[in-house]
């Protein structure tokens, strides 16, 4: 099987563990671009709108739109939309499957499931196949 395996730098790595620390009872999420090179730089958060924040995540779509532009703005492209999981595991749900719409961007998820642990895991969601990735920090 060939598993390809996405490098994340440490400090946007904590930057994303410390956002799903703060929302320890609602699913958190946003989205991460990459510079030119493909590599990830950038946290955008956005607001989760769902009925139930605390089983699911929906980005406000005005966010998105305002983090999309800016990324353009800054030469980056959506590398990867994450969100958190307060009391599952680090593994897409169904709804997280069926809602997947772009199918080029990871989906990082965070589970808060085990006290004093986060767990940080990669997917790549598309046509309602996952494929987890492995994952690697760097400090650059």
């Amino acid at each position: 099987m060939n598993t390809r395996e996405i490098c994340l730098p440490r400090k946007l790595t904590n930057q994303l563990l410390h956002l799903a620390q703060l929302s320890p009872d609602r699913e958190i999420c946003g989205l991460v671009g990459a510079d030119s090179h493909g590599v990830p730089v950038s946290c955008y958060p956005v607001d989760n709108i769902a009925d139930t924040p605390d089983r699911r995540f929906q980005l406000d779509s005005r966010q998105q739109i305002t983090a999309m532009k800016h990324m353009r703005e800054q030469q980056q492209s959506l590398f990867a939309i994450y969100h958190s999981h307060p009391s599952a595991p680090a593994v897409p749900s169904v709804t997280d499957i069926e809602q997947a719409a772009y199918p080029d961007a990871l989906h990082l998820i965070i589970s808060l499931n085990t006290k004093g642990v986060l767990e940080l895991r990669a997917f790549h969601i598309a046509n309602q196949q996952v494929k987890e990735l492995n994952l690697s920090l760097t400090e650059g």
